[in-house]
């Protein structure tokens, strides 16, 4: 398991939840909501660089037939845009984190009306700590790295 802090990102049309992990990278913790629009990405960066992350890790809402939606082309877009500035990113499988972080905070005792400044920060910590346990079973990173002109590697 590599060790640093990885910064997990939930990329939505309004909304960008943000989490980060420990240095050891066990365990995933809420950071903010960040409004999507005009220093969202600056706002990504400043937490990375005050947690002094190694890694970005985004989520990608991939269809459940495994298809690109226009969320994953948008989240796709968003990545490339955070792997320009030289820090690593890795694109991840989201696939209905949105929907496990809802049922967590049904859980809890909210509503989705009544959580809807954290429920992104959920959903970023719900791919993020999906993100470090794979790679603590699997021993090797997750997902794919992120090129700064679009690509990724397997």
């Amino acid at each position: 398991m590599r060790s640093g802090v990885r910064i997990g990102v939930d990329v939505g049309k309004a909304r960008i939840g943000v989490a980060r992990s420990d240095f050891h990278g066990m365990l995933a913790m809420p950071v903010e909501t960040v409004p999507r629009g005009a220093g969202d990405v600056a706002r990504i960066l400043a937490h990375a660089a005050e947690f002094a992350a190694s890694e970005i890790v985004v989520g990608l809402p991939i269809a459940l037939s495994g298809a690109d939606t226009a969320s994953t082309v948008d989240a796709r877009e968003f990545g490339v845009l955070l792997a320009a500035t030289g820090l690593p990113v890795r694109f991840v499988d989201e696939r209905l984190s949105t929907v496990s972080a809802q049922g967590a905070l049904r859980s809890a005792g909210r509503t989705v009306k009544n959580s809807r400044s954290i429920i992104d920060q959920v959903a970023a910590v719900i791919i993020l700590q999906h993100a470090l346990d794979s790679e603590r079973a699997g021993g090797t990173p997750p997902g794919t790295l992120v090129h700064p002109a679009g690509g990724s590697d397997s």
